[in-house]
């Protein structure tokens, strides 16, 4: 029996196994030098990482305790009252039919809610009957009644009065 490998194949398996050795030389050499370069010249840091960070370990609430405290949470809830009045919703418009699609639907189309649905004429006779007034001071103010909550503004507090009236204004269009 013969020898499978001639010469020619041992001379090219030499050379080849020489060109996969430098190859593993120079991939060696450059990662050495990669970590030789990070090491003195580090990747340059988010500059608004301090700011993100302590924006995630911010405190959520505040203890507010005695007379001190009372004034603090006065001034706390001012300064939100007047940043939610600064941001106008929806973009100031007045069109009830947008509010009451973008708001409102979610609790007056939805009989689990406990809210006058938009649809149902007899639940809404007794609130009609209350007045225009006393409608927009619930709607704006809040209101806790035997069915359930209407909370202040819809529990959009950057609505204005008039985006509010405009909207109970269209409601009740829709069920007279």
């Amino acid at each position: 029996m013969t020898n499978p490998i001639t010469p020619t194949d041992r001379v090219f398996l030499r050379h080849f196994s020489m060109v996969i050795g430098c190859l593993v030389l120079v991939m060696i050499g450059l990662i050495l030098f990669a970590m030789h370069l990070y090491a003195h010249h580090p990747p340059p840091q988010n500059p608004a990482e301090r700011q993100e960070v302590e924006a995630r370990i911010a405190p959520v609430g505040a203890v507010y305790a005695g007379d001190t405290g009372r004034a603090a949470l006065l001034a706390a809830q001012e300064a939100a009252k007047k940043a939610a009045e600064a941001q106008v919703a929806y973009g100031g418009t007045l069109d009830g039919k947008t509010i009451f699609g973008n708001l409102c639907q979610t609790c007056h189309t939805n009989a689990a809610t406990g809210a006058p649905l938009i649809t149902d004429k007899a639940a809404w006779a007794p609130r009609v009957a209350q007045g225009l007034d006393t409608l927009l001071k619930h709607a704006i103010e809040g209101y806790q009644g035997s069915k359930g909550l209407m909370p202040a503004k819809g529990g959009n507090p950057s609505l204005t009065d008039a985006q509010v009236k405009a909207t109970v204004e269209w409601m009740l269009a829709q069920v007279k």
